[in-house]
């Protein structure tokens, strides 16, 4: 029942934020072919989260290539996501130093949409960046010290070590083919209103 009102609510957003000539394109499906391709590169083995969506069946292709680009892009985020985990586990940074230090960096998001997403409150904000300060990775202003700025290089570098066999696998044009279609189908989805305008940004 939750898996069928997901697939739903996924539906009802894409056709809202694409529109429905977006959604029956042939740029839609060859977009989604290139990206479940990608997906075959994927490998499951400590990789949890991708290992239970690689479970959950592929919308059909013919009928919803959307909800079949969706279900690869879910498969492509949780492979990269399983693989930033590990690498986060290893720079022995817990959730919220990850995500102090991520948008300390100019990339993550603002504060008051960590905190109102995922329940943390100012003062575990506050305190995270206390931990990293004391570890050399923030200054007293809050901002990225040499180190951390060594440090978060370092992370993204290592997730794309542990991310590239997909992209191996798809080859150079195809990656470049796929980024250039889903670029487009994101460009759309923003003008649309997908995504807060200060979501990203250190508030």
């Amino acid at each position: 029942t939750v898996l069928a009102a997901r697939l739903r609510a996924a539906d009802t957003m894409l056709r809202q934020l694409l529109g429905e000539e977006a959604v029956r394109s042939a740029e839609m499906t060859e977009a989604a072919r290139l990206a479940l391709r990608a997906t075959e590169g994927c490998t499951r083995s400590g990789r949890p989260l991708h290992a239970a969506n690689a479970d959950l069946p592929v919308p059909p292709l013919d009928h919803s290539p959307h909800l079949a680009l969706w279900h690869a892009a879910t498969l492509l985020r949780e492979h990269r996501g399983d693989g930033h985990i590990a690498a986060l586990q290893n720079a022995e940074l817990d959730a919220l130093e990850a995500l102090v230090s991520h948008t300390a960096s100019g990339h993550g998001m603002n504060p008051k949409w960590v905190m109102s997403t995922r329940g943390y409150s100012e003062q575990d904000w506050t305190t995270a960046q206390q931990r990293l300060t004391g570890r050399g990775l923030l200054d007293n202003e809050g901002e990225l010290t040499e180190r951390g700025a060594e440090l978060r290089k370092h992370l993204e570098e290592e997730t794309d070590r542990l991310d590239r066999r997909p992209y191996e696998l798809l080859g150079a044009e195809g990656v470049a083919r796929l980024t250039e279609l889903a670029g487009g189908f994101t460009h759309t989805a923003i003008g649309a209103g997908a995504f807060p305008a200060d979501l990203l940004g250190k508030g």
